[in-house]
Order: C-alpha cells, then structure tokens, then sequence
C-alpha cells in the first residue's frame, strides 16, 4: 500500500520546547532545571508530562499556562524544509499533536506548509488513545496504512500509531525522543527530519 500522508506530531517534532518549558518555569516561579529535573522523572516513569507538578510538590496551574505560545524561532531548523520537500512527494502533510487550542492557532496563523491543521483540542481526544490516531486517518482521508504519523515520543507516538495501522516514525530528539529507544513498530527511526523524505520516498 503506497502511501499518501503524512502527519507531523508537534513538540520536539517540528518545534524546539527550550523556550516554552523556561516560560513554563518562570510562570511557576521555579528554575528552569528543577523543571527539567521533574520531567526526567515523568519520562522515566512513562507518566503524562503534566504529572510534573505532583513530583514538584505543588499544584498544577489552572489557566496561565495554556496561554503560552511558541514563536516561529521555535521551530527546528529542519522542520520547514522538510514539510515543504515532503509536500513536494506529493503525499499530503497534516500537523496534529497533543496541543493547546492557542497553539493550533499559532501553528495557523505561521501559515506552516502543511494541508491539515488540529490539536488535541479541537479533536476532543489526546494521544495516546486509539481515537486521535483513528481521527487523524479520517483527517487524511485515505487508510491507515497510506498514512505515515511522526513523532518523538514512543509512548505517544510510535507505538499507538503502529498500533493504529500507520506508518510510524520516530524521530529521536527532544527529552523523550532522545531517552526513548526506537521501538521494532517503527519503520523509521531518524535522528532528524532533514533525512525523512528520502526515507518516505521509498515508500511511494
């Protein structure tokens, strides 16, 4: 089966978090690397990012966070090339990952070279349930197994789109993707996405 999409994960996928994690820290009065620290623990323990807070020992922020916003600069250095080369295979290329409604519209409103973009939020459900990647296929508009999803998280990504019947990407960098080993249920494991059109190519 030839594929014909191809959907991009978010954070740590096409952006760079350093910079929204220091906001993150500093709206809650804390160190940047006590943040970090507390994320380590959460990966380790394969809990939600926003677990974080418990092992911080205070609660967890009601609204101010979720106005935090990524900036253009934010975005990896490959990521723009890549959508665009990928579009340029003439596969389709959706942007749909665990985010805030505020950071689907940022990614709208940095017109990102991409045909579909959603959240999370607007989905009304979050990786890694069988739903957002049964979502995301109907977003595509094509089966499962035309559809490649990228990711960096294995827990998040990887293996509940393999599971899904998609192509799974891994992309290792970022917290996750660089502690995370690449699975056997991905078809790729790159450690950027300068070399993922070539990789997709293959698969046309």
């Amino acid at each position: 089966m030839a594929l014909k999409a191809v959907f991009f994960d978010v954070g740590e996928t096409l952006i760079d978090e350093e910079r929204w994690w220091r906001g993150l820290a500093e709206g809650a009065g804390l160190q940047p690397h006590i943040v970090w620290a507390a994320l380590g623990v959460t990966i380790e323990r394969g809990e939600e990012h926003s677990e974080l807070w418990g092992h911080l020992g205070i609660e967890r922020p009601t609204s101010w966070w979720i106005t935090l916003e990524y900036e253009r600069r934010d975005l990896y250095p490959d990521a723009i090339a890549c959508l665009e080369a990928v579009r340029g295979l003439g596969l389709r290329v959706g942007i749909v990952g665990n985010q805030t409604a505020a950071l689907e519209q940022w990614a709208r409103d940095a017109e990102l070279p991409a045909d579909v973009i959603s959240s999370s939020a607007s989905l009304g459900v979050r990786k890694p349930d069988p739903d957002f990647f049964r979502r995301v296929v109907e977003l595509a508009g094509c089966a499962p197994g035309e559809v490649a999803y990228v990711g960096d998280r294995v827990d998040n990504d990887v293996l509940p789109a393999a599971a899904a019947g998609l192509v799974a990407v891994h992309v290792r960098r970022g917290p996750w993707g660089s502690l995370q080993r690449t699975p056997p249920e991905a078809t790729f494991g790159l450690d950027d996405l300068a070399s993922l059109p070539d990789a997709l190519a293959s698969l046309l």
